[in-house]
């Protein structure tokens, strides 16, 4: 895993909270502390960026679905050997997660029994894209099956290979990697290959491919190979999996359990299942469990009590009674609650945490007494049983090497999301306490738990906003510190990445607020929202268009409107759209409006990062007409615009830098160099640059040479010397 970029700013030397500041003011107060900006610079913006992708939980993006969110990607849960495994991809880091004991953590090749993959075809239901993608297996031998978190991705790979009535189903290493793939194809069968870890530095190409096309050619064999919508596919066109509908994965597991054909048509009717087919999507592991208790179904009151509990009912009620328990001590309640937040991250961080609201519970039920915590208590796996949660061992890639932690999550994913909506409306005498021990966490120096503050504001603002702007998101977006403006920007990105209402309008009005910190936080939130919300990302330019367009701004402002503009860019496929509105806004009346266009250009270009607008020109621009010509111009309008020129060349270097080790992007230079050359003016700046290229070593780049020769292709031997250029 890429380490994310350092702090520019002070984000993380952010004194403790109760620490003295400058005035007397405290930074989360809600109080407008100053006119002017604050000489700290802010956390850089794509950094920032990766941060919050990295650790946004689950729940923020599993809740998101529901509400008709963009999906950004999830996590894939399965069986092998005894334990499961999952690969999180969240836009920015590959996670292999192993479940169970250390000692099962490793996967073993070996042969599928033939007694499991008839048990599963008895139930599978192909989906709306199974005939496409083996129609290409049969065709191609090798296919790369693509799909979201826990969809059955892995079963309709065992499931194609049944199909083609193979001898024999080779699970694979989950160690084997993209070079040595060939190599691992040895048995005659099908193979499947689950889960295959990418990152940036192993990407998966279509050379892997090609080499195991030929070995299987050979032995008469097929290889299916399972992942998350990853982007470290090289030249690899996925077949992208879409799951069966609920109710044919329901229908095909009754007809498993209950042996009566008008029995299932019975159940199918029951008011209680009509319902949960009516709550929207459902993954097929939970229809499944579903059915079996459907299929226990014996017309009594209990049993129809059961259906009718079944799924989000049931959470909701457990977390009432979790917290209105008068059993249940202050520290068993700070404990869920810290859960809540942290779900899917380190055991230790909820457990630390969850000490710190007990104190802040205890000030506020006994003020006259000095808060205590006991040193020791119960084991986890105690505590983790009594909050319906379980334990896993995750082998996280850090920047200090792999290292195995022992995380903690709810059974039922959606408790989280539950468990706080029912705290912040549900007991609003304990808001005081959460309020203070989330501005706390917000100034903690680890990423993961500032984002999770942020994460869990955004759950209470999507449950009442006006409170939550009220206590929490206003006061850290008007702080002077950088890190607490952050934190807002990233509060309300989630929150509107949940679609909470007003929350999109509330943007728009900040980005011309009389007051420079809501600005800067709404301009932030535009940048880091768009990434994960592309639907939004004209809304997002305008408002910040209408920033430029209003003038006034200090540097700091100024540069931060600049790296939001080009977040719009960094990810996502409808960066097409985006160049297209940039295009529009350099015929704007206003010249500021036409700058931020131009700047915003130049610094997205100016990065060579994974996914980066090179990667997504050279993948997927160049061959769109109207995306090409319109990078073109944006390109030519930069290179001879005063105030951008320089910035361009330097973005012109890294693309040919990039060039040097990748055949693609050289391609979709040679193509786009001729097109910048309009004028003479425009053949000599290009000219001169290039002849002038140098690598850090002082060697001439070969590519300079063959792109100086698509400029000026009689060009002598002497125009190599840029002092005779």
């Amino acid at each position: 895993m890429t380490a994310p970029a350092p702090a520019r700013g002070g984000f993380d030397d952010v004194p403790p909270p109760d620490a003295p500041r400058p005035g007397g003011a405290h930074p989360d107060s809600g109080e407008v502390l100053d006119a002017g900006e604050p000489e700290e610079e802010s956390r850089e913006a794509g950094a920032a960026q990766r941060e919050l992708v990295a650790h946004t939980p689950g729940f923020i993006f599993g809740e998101a679905a529901s509400f008709g969110g963009s999906a950004v990607a999830g996590s894939q849960h399965g069986v092998s050997a005894g334990g499961s495994a999952r690969d999180v991809f969240l836009g920015g880091k590959t996670e292999i997660h192993h479940h169970g004991t250390a000692a099962s953590a490793a996967y073993v090749s070996g042969e599928i029994p033939r007694r499991r993959l008839d048990e599963l075809a008895a139930v599978f239901v192909e989906g709306p894209s199974f005939a496409a993608a083996l129609a290409r297996l049969r065709d191609e031998r090798v296919l790369v099956l693509t799909g979201a978190h826990s969809t059955g991705r892995h079963a309709a790979a065992l499931m194609l290979l049944h199909h083609l009535g193979v001898p024999a189903v080779h699970a694979l290493s989950a160690e084997t990697g993209p070079a040595n793939l060939g190599a691992q194809l040895t048995a005659p069968g099908g193979h499947v290959l689950r889960d295959l870890p990418l990152s940036r530095n192993r990407p998966l190409r279509d050379t892997h491919l090609y080499a195991a096309r030929d070995r299987l050619a050979k032995t008469g064999g097929y290889l299916v190979v399972t992942l998350e919508n990853s982007p470290f596919l090289r030249g690899v066109a996925p077949s992208a999996w879409e799951p069966p509908g609920a109710a044919e994965v329901l229908r095909a597991h009754l007809h498993g359990l209950r042996e009566e054909p008008g029995d299932v048509t019975g159940l199918l009717a029951l008011g209680p299942v009509r319902d949960f087919l009516a709550r929207g999507a459902h993954r097929p592991a939970e229809v499944a469990r579903f059915a079996a208790e459907v299929a226990r179904y014996d017309g009594g009151e209990q049993a129809a009590a059961r259906l009718a509990d079944f799924g989000h009912a049931a959470v909701e009620r457990q977390c009432r009674e979790w917290l209105g328990d008068p059993e249940s001590t202050l520290r068993d309640k700070a404990f869920l609650i810290s859960l809540a937040v942290f779900d899917q991250a380190p055991y230790v961080l909820a457990a630390e945490l969850a000490d710190r609201l007990y104190v802040h519970f205890q000030r506020l039920q006994h003020p006259e007494q000095p808060p205590e915590i006991p040193v020791f208590g119960l084991a986890a796996e105690t505590r983790l049983e009594r909050a319906w949660a379980e334990g896993e061992v995750r082998v996280e890639t850090t920047k200090w090497g792999a290292v195995p932690q022992y995380t903690a999550r709810f059974k039922k994913e959606n408790t989280p999301r539950v468990l706080l909506g029912e705290v912040w409306t549900g007991h609003p005498s304990a808001r005081p306490a959460l309020v203070s021990w989330l501005k706390e966490l917000a100034h903690d120096r680890r990423p993961v738990v500032r984002t999770r503050a942020a994460a869990a504001a955004a759950l209470l603002a999507h449950a009442d906003l006006p409170s939550a702007m009220e206590l929490l998101i206003d006061g850290w977006a008007v702080s002077k510190t950088s890190g607490s403006r952050l934190t807002a920007a990233n509060t309300l990105t989630l929150a509107q990445f949940l679609d909470t209402p007003v929350v999109l309008r509330l943007l728009t009005q900040w980005c011309t607020d009389t007051h420079w910190a809501r600005r800067w936080t709404a301009i932030r939130a535009f940048g880091l929202l768009t990434p994960l919300r592309p639907d939004l990302a004209a809304p997002a330019l305008s408002a910040l268009a209408a920033r430029a367009r209003a003038g006034g701004g200090a540097k700091t402002e100024s540069d931060n409107l600049v790296d939001s503009t080009a977040l719009l860019l960094s990810v996502g496929a409808r960066r097409g759209e985006m160049l297209s509105e940039l295009v529009r806004l350099l015929h704007h009346d206003t010249p500021s409006v036409r700058t931020l266009a131009l700047a915003a250009f130049v610094r997205a270009c100016d990065s060579a990062e994974e996914g980066a607008l090179v990667e997504w020109y050279a993948d997927t621009g160049m061959y769109e007409p109207d995306s090409a010509r319109d990078l073109a111009a944006l390109w030519r309008t930069s290179l001879g615009d005063r105030g951008q020129t320089r910035g361009a060349l330097a973005a012109l270097h890294t693309w040919v830098r990039l060039a040097e080790h990748r055949a693609d992007v050289a391609q979709a230079l040679e193509l786009l160099l001729p097109a910048l050359v309009v004028t003479a003016d425009d053949r000599r700046r290009l000219s001169h640059e290039l002849a002038g290229l140098r690598t850090p070593d002082g060697a001439r780049p070969p590519l300079a040479d063959r792109l100086l020769g698509l400029l000026i292709p009689s060009t002598p031997d002497t125009s190599r010397d840029p002092s005779r250029s």
